[in-house]
Formats: structure tokens, sequence, C-alpha cells
């Protein structure tokens, strides 16, 4: 039996926790929604334009309203939202006045902008001592640690080239690339969630709020923490491996008759049973795979006579016959993800519904899973300023 709450139990983790969503584009608004979707009441402040990512799209053929497209609604569900243009002073009044009813306050802007506005965190903790201050920046923020790259812009693909992950990513001749999915922006988003929830919970002890900053260089170097120790180890830089793993063979993604599949092994008892299953036994007592060094010594070789056994059966055919024994997986596309099984039993594509009442659109679920807490998806994604009203007067600010 699942252990995974009801879905008409909407307490979450972090039910009572209040924050105020200053971001844009998808560092700061993936962070903020990792908290909503646990339970706490994010306020998102917008310009009267928009967040930056609200109009393109895409949109489906049904949505009549385009409030929001689907690169918005991905990350920003579960919010609500008030319109304040922080560049005029009785918006930034209401702003300050607001900012004394939150725990915390988010925002990615380049460094120094906050503070030209008169809304950095100093002036903030100075009314509200217990405020989490939480920010994200290409290369972090002088409260702490200066960078000569500091008021230097950044975007996603900056900070994988600079923090080691492109020199890492592409194909074995060298060839390097970027990761797939905006893994600078989405990481250092997660753990700029997980270090503002550590100075809450210490701002609840102490009494003292503080401010928390993520840079996503150093994120992304931080994910590389394997090539830093080799660096360190052997004086030698990491370069691209293609899908294969710089310490064990077989590790890697191979071809078949309709696709591709993944499927490494770790130790000699998963490799004989890998043999086993290719009814290829002999490859086990083969002195060159006998040994972990020498599959790895021998990768060529090796690969060689697996990419001759998964060309000839499909994909399904290979899961079947490794599944549960050897560690494998196939090659999925968003299709087949849409259709497995454990998509479905994880609740890790749910159906949002749409203001204008057209047909639902289906995001990206929330990973983080607890046996008492909901953690998920609460609300579609606010139309602009659609809660300013309601905001301003739970806070008892006249405007």
């Amino acid at each position: 039996m699942s252990t995974q709450p009801s879905s008409k139990d909407r307490s979450g983790p972090l039910d009572g926790l209040r924050v105020l969503d200053l971001t844009q584009a998808l560092s700061g608004p993936y962070c903020t929604m990792l908290l909503a979707d646990l339970g706490a009441d994010v306020i998102k402040v917008e310009p009267p334009s928009g967040d930056m990512t609200r109009f393109p799209g895409p949109f489906t053929g049904e949505d009549s309203e385009r409030a929001y497209g689907g690169y918005f609604a991905s990350i920003n569900r579960g919010k609500r939202s008030i319109v304040l243009d922080l560049k005029r002073d009785e918006d930034r009044h209401v702003f300050l006045e607001l900012a004394k009813t939150v725990d915390v306050v988010v925002e990615n802007s380049r460094a120094g902008v906050m503070d030209r506005l008169g809304v950095g965190y100093e002036t903030l903790a100075a009314q509200n001592p217990k405020l989490v201050y939480a920010a994200i920046r290409g290369f972090g923020d002088r409260r702490t640690g200066e960078s000569p790259y500091e008021k230097w812009p950044a975007y996603d693909i900056v900070a994988q080239a600079m923090g080691g992950l492109i020199s890492i990513t592409g194909s074995a001749d060298g060839t390097v690339t970027k990761c797939g999915p905006s893994v600078a922006d989405i990481f250092s988003g997660s753990l700029n969630a997980v270090g503002l929830l550590a100075a809450v919970i210490e701002a609840r002890a102490s009494g003292r709020g503080q401010f928390v900053d993520v840079a996503m260089y150093d994120a992304i170097l931080s994910l590389c923490e394997g090539a830093a120790y080799l660096y360190s180890y052997t004086g030698q830089a990491s370069r691209p491996t293609g899908n294969g793993h710089p310490l064990i063979a077989p590790f890697d993604v191979f071809p078949t008759r309709d696709g591709h599949c993944a499927f490494g092994s770790p130790s000699d008892t998963v490799f004989a049973t890998l043999c086993q299953r290719m009814q290829r036994p002999e490859l086990a007592d083969d002195e060159r795979f006998r040994t972990a060094i020498d599959r790895l010594i021998n990768r060529p070789a090796l690969n060689q006579e697996l990419v001759a056994w998964t060309s000839s059966k499909t994909t399904a055919e290979i899961v079947e016959l490794l599944a549960g024994d050897v560690p494998v997986g196939p090659v999925n596309d968003m299709a087949a993800i849409y259709a497995d099984p454990h998509v479905a039993a994880r609740e890790m594509l749910v159906e949002v519904e749409q203001p204008d009442g057209s047909r639902p659109v289906t995001l990206a679920g929330q990973p983080i899973k607890m046996s008492r807490s909901y953690t998920g998806i609460r609300q579609r994604p606010p139309r602009l300023g659609e809660h300013t009203e309601e905001i301003l007067a739970e806070a008892g600010i006249a405007r």
C-alpha cells in the first residue's frame, strides 16, 4: 500500500512559512516552487509587465486567455501573485510593509540591484530581524565572499562552462556539450531552498535571520565534485567520456534494434550475470574482462561485444532479460515516460487546470515525497496580479 498522503490532505511540512518571491526566469522560481510544493505561502512579486517567462509560451490551442505559458506554469504553480513596481515610492512602501510579515525573501537579480531599489538585505533586516534573505546570482554576493566576476551577468550556459561541467560532458572524441536541462539554474535553485530552510531553522532558535547566498558557478563546481577530487589526486583534468563512467565498465548507453538502453555492471558477480543473460558466459572468464580493472582497461573491446548483442535485440527484450539483476533502463523519451506506470504511481506527472477552464495541462510533479505531509502541486499558477488585493488585505495594508 502506498504511504503517499491522499491529495485531499493538503497540509504540507512548510505550512506557516511565508515567502516573498522577487525572482524571475528559472533558478529563483524553481527554488520558490519547491517551497510552494512543500506547503509554504509563496507570494510572487511581479512588475507590471510580469515575470519575463510568463507570456512567451508555449500555449495550448485551447487556451483563450493566455495568462501564462508552459515555461511559467511549470515553475510558478502554487504561488500567489501581487503586482508591485519597486521603482515607485508607493509600491516600494507596500513591499517594505509586506516584508515585515514574512519569514523569507528570495531574489535572483544581479548583485546590487535590490540595494539600489532600497529593498536590499540590510534595509529589510533592520525592520524584520528574523528575516532570512536568500539570493541566487551567477557569481555570488560580497556579503558571503567577493568574486572578481561579481558584476558579470550569467546564464545557465555560462555557469555550466565556468563551473567545469561542459569540460567533462560530451563525446569520447573530446567534443564538449552542455547538459540538456538548465542544470545550473535548477541545481542552484535547489541548493538555495536547502540553505534558506536551514537558515529559517537557525533563526527560530536564535531570533536572528541572515543572508543566504548560492552562486551558480559554485553550484556547478559542487556538482562536479568527482572531477575536483580526481584533479587533486592525479593532477589530471577530466575530459568528456561519452556516456561511460571513468571508473566502471561496462557502464554506458548501448544501441538496440529500436532505440537505446542503459546498463552497468559494477561488480564481478553482476558482470557474470550479464554474460549469462547474453548467453555468453565465457566472457566472464576472458582474461581481458575477468576483473573490474581488466574490464576498464579493455573497455573498447568489451563494448564491441556488448554492442553486437544489444543491436540484435529490442530495448524491451534487453530490459526484460536484465531487469532486477543487472542495473538497466530504457532510454525514454517523454512519450514513453507519460506511459510508464512508475510515473503514475509516484504522481510525477500532474494535470493542472487552466485559468480559463480549457483543457488541463500536465506538469512535472514534486519528487520529494513524505509519509504524512502532502508534497506536490497545490493549485494552478496565478494570473498576473491575481492576488494583489487579497494579499494586501491579509497584511492590513491600504493602498
